[in-house]
């Protein structure tokens, strides 16, 4: 018999998905390493909006999470490079996919700003809303 998950395991299985992204620069550090291992400067060059302190905790934190490794070559200066894991390399599809669904709907998502900008801008013109948003609010 199949598990059933029942809302809140499910909305706690998102959350779980969500807080491995939910750091500002990691989806960009994913796609930075797509290609392969870098080095730290090399990363922090593609991350020039981003401070050498952030960047480190972002890697670290990344780290930790399983989504990449760090290697330490035994040289002098030593070296570090950064690799995604098989488990990073694994959210690069989902990711390309989330940002195709984004990239087709910037017109709905930006007119919806739109009316909600407006709205917010003229009360009176919040006439339209739906019934069950009155049945609420008068509830309360």
């Amino acid at each position: 018999m199949a598990k059933i998950v029942n809302i809140r395991d499910r909305a706690l299985q998102s959350q779980d998905a969500i807080d491995l992204l939910s750091n500002k620069w990691r989806i960009t550090v994913i796609h930075i390493l797509r290609e392969g291992p870098l080095r730290t400067n090399e990363i922090q060059s593609a991350m020039a909006e981003v401070s050498p302190k952030v960047l480190t905790q972002t890697l670290r934190g990344m780290e930790r999470d399983g989504l990449i490794d760090r290697d330490i070559f035994n040289v002098v200066p030593p070296r570090v490079e950064y690799r995604l894991t098989p488990m990073g390399k694994s959210l690069i599809r989902p990711l390309e996919e989330l940002c195709h669904w984004a990239k087709g709907h910037i017109g709905q998502r930006d007119a919806a700003r739109d009316r909600f900008d407006a709205a917010s801008r003229n009360p009176a013109s919040k006439k339209s809303q739906p019934s069950a948003g009155k049945d609420r609010a008068a509830s309360r």
